[in-house]
């Protein structure tokens, strides 16, 4: 199993980063709904969301982002 966030799209790929390091995946090889931000689960020929990591990461930065823009 290997675990990956989307960064971005760039045309007909998603770059992912896997510990650190970006790879370009084509988008037709991902579920249909992905988006910017998303964890996903790279296991035994299948991508997944996982939304726990997904939810968990976006909770994190939005805590990081009040704590720098609290007044």
């Amino acid at each position: 199993m290997q675990k990956g966030i989307i960064d971005r799209f760039e045309g007909e790929y998603a770059v992912i980063e896997f510990d650190g390091k970006n790879e370009d995946v084509l988008r037709s090889e991902l579920p249909a709904e992905v988006k910017p931000g998303d964890t996903l689960i790279f296991e035994e020929g299948k991508v997944m969301i996982d939304t726990e990591a997904t939810s968990s990461r976006k909770k994190e930065i939005d805590s990081l982002m009040d704590d720098l823009f609290e007044q």
